[in-house]
């Protein structure tokens, strides 16, 4: 855990892909699946610049990234086209509904930040659509007018604390976060941030949140004056 001060927060922020749905791998089969015809390979150092990004900025790195002879709209089309396929039965990461059932039972407001759009979300949340209902509001950021700028800029989760039935001050929020990016965005707004990390990720690239984990089960609420788990 990172050494800095924990204060208490009334209101939590969840990302939505590697954190609360194993996705990111599946993201990863279905960017090697574009870029395997031209013989490119998809090491962790170039995915880990990718996470947390839209769908056209993300679009835009991956083709000048690997200067592909193809558009961002047509990559973007067949990154769709192959998540599709593979997010029907995604799975729930461990220790997000445990988490997710906690909050809502004490009446803890939270919502739902993702980069993804909204027919994404519905598709990747399928299997999990009660769960998924518990939250107060869901930003999908890749098609939501409210939110101008992606990660790592603070627009979605500024317009996230924005839409709780009493809009929620930056430093009352608490955001949960796998990816730099996202984390930086957190920062940025003005909030504090739990960031469960892919065991990859290098610790310098981890340093700028407010606590480190490696899992959702490893969260502890009463440490951000939340109600603490009784199970």
């Amino acid at each position: 855990m990172a050494n800095k001060v924990l204060r208490k927060v009334t209101h939590c922020i969840f990302d939505m892909d590697g954190l609360l749905l194993d996705t990111e791998r599946l993201y990863t089969v279905a960017t090697e699946m574009i870029l395997e015809p031209y013989g490119k390979p998809y090491p962790f150092e170039v995915k880990e610049q990718a996470m947390g990004l839209q769908t056209e900025p993300l679009a835009r790195f991956m083709v000048e990234h690997y200067d592909l002879p193809i558009s961002w709209e047509e990559y973007a089309r067949q990154q769709r086209a192959n998540t599709e396929i593979l997010m029907r039965n995604a799975q729930l990461m461990p220790g997000a509904e445990r988490l997710l059932r906690h909050l809502h039972a004490n009446k803890v407001p939270f919502c739902l930040a993702t980069s993804s759009g909204a027919d994404m979300v519905e598709l990747k949340t399928n299997e999990h659509k009660e769960l998924f209902s518990l939250f107060n509001h869901k930003v999908c950021g890749s098609t939501d007018k409210e939110v101008v700028n992606g990660k790592p800029a603070p627009d979605i989760f500024l317009v996230a604390a924005s839409r709780f039935g009493v809009p929620a001050n930056a430093s009352d929020c608490l955001v949960f976060e796998d990816s730099p990016n996202g984390v930086t965005a957190a920062n940025s707004a003005g909030m504090q941030v739990v960031m469960v990390p892919d065991p990859r990720l290098s610790k310098e690239k981890t340093s700028h949140a407010t606590q480190v984990i490696g899992s959702l089960v490893d969260f502890k609420p009463e440490q951000f004056g939340l109600p603490p788990f009784t199970d």
